[in-house]
């Protein structure tokens, strides 16, 4: 088996003897914790005899997590020689939005970011033509090499762009930070209608309002985020959705709605509700008030008296009540 699963005496008996090991502390009902999970797989296959991949359910196995202080999930903690890597060595450590991160290893200046973290730092790197996220390493102000991080684009995704075509959305437009190369190739995969790459918190703001100010209509902006940059934008929209599982605690507070099981195959999905939800309320309002008018005018004309009126008033509540209940079926939309 590539991931072993560790109980408490499992994980003493063969993290001592693993040359190298990592350990992915986790919970069944972590959504970052799931969606870590497909990378570890993929490390336990292909590193499967070199290398100890485990998996540690801190619900079944709290003391052995508090005794390697996880104090939130998903944790990957490495080994060598069953030890536990020191994190200490890792110091002065600043986070540069945008761009990437700067921190000090056992005194050793480290910097991992994109193309611009190196020329703020004034160090010469080189390009790389791959698809994918690259991270640019460079070590005491010198050029070290760079990583390519692919994207992995969610199953469901392009059903969902499709979906919210067909539901009367518009225009589908994606905002990223990734690279222009990265950007388009996800696009068109995916059918987006517009893309905008390589851009900062500000920059995703900065476009946003350029979408407000060119809707001269009563059609609405909704933006989809699940990232800490993009909350400016989810607070900034006319209707901020943010993902509730593996989402950041600031963009689900900017958000205005929430999707718990990150699945984007709800956002079309929730339109379709609203608008049910409205037309119900506009069905309700207009038999309301036929009825009403109609047995004014039948009072006026000494037609109808008061038990009537009262059997009408009656009546319309009841319709409305069991025509609203037809909001409650959902599962077909």
């Amino acid at each position: 088996m590539s991931v072993l699963h560790l109980n408490e005496s499992e994980f003493n008996e063969k993290i001592p003897t693993a040359p190298i090991a990592m350990v992915d502390f986790w919970a069944t009902w972590c959504g970052p914790c799931k969606m870590l999970a497909p990378v570890v797989e993929d490390l336990g296959k292909k590193y499967e005899g070199k290398a100890l991949i485990g998996k540690v359910d801190v619900d079944e196995n709290q003391a052995l997590a508090g005794k390697y202080g996880v104090m939130s999930i998903p944790t990957v903690i490495f080994f060598k020689d069953g030890k536990e890597i020191d994190r200490s060595r890792v110091t002065d450590i600043e986070e540069i939005s945008g761009h990437g991160v700067i921190a000090k290893v056992d005194g050793v200046q480290v910097a991992a970011g994109n193309d611009k973290l190196m020329e703020q730092l004034n160090i010469p790197y080189q390009s790389c033509h791959s698809i994918g996220t690259i991270i640019h390493m460079a070590l005491d102000g010198k050029y070290a090499g760079h990583i390519v991080i692919s994207d992995i684009v969610k199953p469901h995704s392009k059903q969902a762009i499709a979906n919210l075509k067909h539901a009367g959305v518009e225009k589908t437009v994606m905002l990223t930070g990734d690279m222009k190369k990265v950007a388009d190739s996800v696009a068109a995969e995916l059918g987006v209608d517009e893309v905008y790459s390589e851009l900062l918190p500000a920059g995703k703001v900065e476009k946003v309002e350029g979408l407000l100010a060119a809707n001269s209509g009563s059609a609405k902006l909704a933006f989809v985020g699940d990232g800490i940059n993009d909350a400016p934008v989810l607070g900034r929209a006319d209707i901020g959705i943010a993902m509730g599982a593996m989402g950041s605690d600031a963009a689900i507070e900017a958000a205005d709605v929430v999707l718990m099981d990150d699945d984007p195959l709800q956002i079309a999905k929730a339109i379709k509700i609203s608008r049910k939800c409205i037309r119900i309320v506009y069905e309700n309002i207009g038999f309301a008030l036929v009825v009403k008018f109609g047995c004014l005018l039948l009072v006026a004309l000494g037609l109808a008296n008061m038990w009537a009126a009262i059997f009408a008033d009656v009546g319309v509540m009841i319709i409305a009540v069991l025509n609203a209940i037809r909001a409650l079926r959902v599962h077909n939309l």
